[in-house]
């Protein structure tokens, strides 16, 4: 079903509120459509389609909708619907969702709850946001190490439906800690009599609870793993983070390096939500950076000014100031943005050797783009304002000096970052343009005073 079709049955569906037909339409049609379709609707009209749903498709169905949504469909929702949702929602997400419930909520919600679940959710909800503990599901086969093979497909077929993934099996001892991991299909392609401890593969990788995600989301990929076992501070295995859990960590963690190298968070502050974050939260985290690149201005503007002397004898001088300091940034930001791609995919890291590496892979890209550049700025002079050659040399090897430098500064600052125990993310773009702009009117006004100081009476 295209999406316009999928829209109109919506609308018909919300009147008619005909709940054999939403399930039908709901098991035909990708639980992500008919999310982003039903996002579009009043909190109300959704309310009333998700209560006309099985039990089971209602949740399927729930665990799709944005953050925002599940938040405001809470309080519509008769509170049998809401404890349904808690008990069968997988514990990863029901954690994040009782995490964002107010106090009174929570302690409301609570004594609903069968105790399993309660205290299910009670131990994930502990875990600081941001760390792996905050994205394990508990919902994973385990076995002993004793077992037989044909006594793990038992257990795997009786609790195979409430589990989020059955494809990796954990071998775990009595105190839950976990001993290796074996794959369904060695399971499956084994002698029934065959015992899991002399199948299983030991030393698994795995993550420490306490982890930032972003270390479960790079094992995962590093690796190539379905799941990723995460153990608490007694090496007990609490649960596991899944493969897609981990690309939700790596969308999340890419906003938020966007929108700090877009100058749009503070570093270590809240990153800007154009749909949820208020007009006062907008204001406060923008104005931070837009301040700070005001002060850089003021001093290249200042520096500009005492330029006086030399800019009333060679007034064609001014004209160039902009495209000279805009290069240097424009430079920067590039070299940076590629540098710090690299480390999040894990090409580069805070090695001397990787640090080399990456300054001798740019310096002859930088000459090259600023010999390039440097040329093109000096014809484009020359025959929009006819300026003499001594200006001519000034501007064009500013502008390899600036193009140079830029490309050199932008590759090093990420490592930097790295090194003084901050993320590369939160370096901003146009931060490392104005490093870059008061730079390039030093360095111009040095050559220019280099080469036509002698004209200045």
């Amino acid at each position: 079903m295209n999406r316009e079709d999928l829209k109109l049955t919506l609308a018909a569906l919300r009147r008619s509120l005909d709940g054999k037909a939403f399930t039908q339409l709901v098991h035909r049609t990708p639980a992500a459509d008919v999310a982003d379709e039903l996002e579009t609707l009043p909190v109300a009209d959704v309310a009333a389609l998700l209560q006309t749903l099985p039990a089971t498709d209602r949740t399927e169905l729930f665990s799709h909708l944005p953050e925002r949504l599940q938040d405001a469909l809470l309080p519509a929702l008769p509170r049998p619907v809401v404890v349904q949702l808690f008990e069968t929602l997988p514990s990863d997400d029901r954690a994040d969702l009782f995490n964002r419930l107010s106090e009174d909520a929570q302690a409301q919600l609570l004594p609903a709850l069968a105790q399993v679940e309660r205290e299910d959710i009670l131990r994930l909800a502990a875990y600081p946001e941001g760390s792996v503990g905050s994205a394990v599901t508990s919902d994973y086969v385990a076995v002993t190490a004793d077992m037989t093979s044909r006594a793990a497909l038992d257990l795997i077929r009786a609790t195979a439906p409430d589990k989020e993934t059955i494809y990796v099996i954990y071998v775990l001892n009595a105190e839950r800690q976990l001993l290796g991991t074996l794959s369904l299909r060695d399971l499956v392609l084994c002698p029934p009599e065959s015992r899991i401890g002399d199948l299983m593969r030991k030393e698994p990788v795995f993550a420490k609870a306490k982890w930032p995600r972003a270390q479960a989301a790079e094992l995962i990929r590093r690796y190539d793993l379905l799941a990723l076992p995460v153990i608490n501070g007694g090496n007990r295995m609490i649960g596991i983070v899944t493969v897609d859990d981990a690309m939700d960590i790596e969308k999340e963690q890419d906003a938020t390096q966007l929108a700090r190298f877009g100058g749009t968070a503070i570093m270590g502050g809240p990153d800007l939500n154009i749909r949820e974050s208020s007009i006062g939260q907008m204001y406060k985290t923008r104005v931070f950076w837009l301040a700070m690149l005001t002060c850089f201005g003021v001093i290249t503007s200042t520096f500009i000014a005492g330029q006086e002397a030399i800019l009333a004898e060679v007034i064609v001088l001014a004209a160039f100031i902009a495209p000279i300091i805009d290069m240097g940034g424009n430079t920067g930001s590039q070299s940076a943005t590629l540098v710090i791609r690299a480390m999040a995919i894990g090409d580069v890291k805070l090695k001397w050797r990787d640090i080399w590496f990456v300054v001798k892979r740019e310096i002859p890209v930088a000459l090259g783009l600023g010999v390039t550049i440097a040329i093109l700025e000096a014809i484009l002079a020359y025959v929009s304002k006819g300026v003499g050659f001594e200006v001519l040399l000034v501007v064009g090897l500013t502008m390899l000096i600036v193009t140079v430098l830029g490309g050199v500064i932008g590759a090093l600052l990420p490592f930097a970052a790295r090194r003084m125990g901050t993320d590369p993310a939160t370096l901003s773009s146009p931060m490392i343009t104005s490093i870059m702009d008061l730079l390039g009117v030093f360095i111009y006004f040095y050559i220019a005073y280099l080469f036509l100081g002698h004209l200045i009476g």
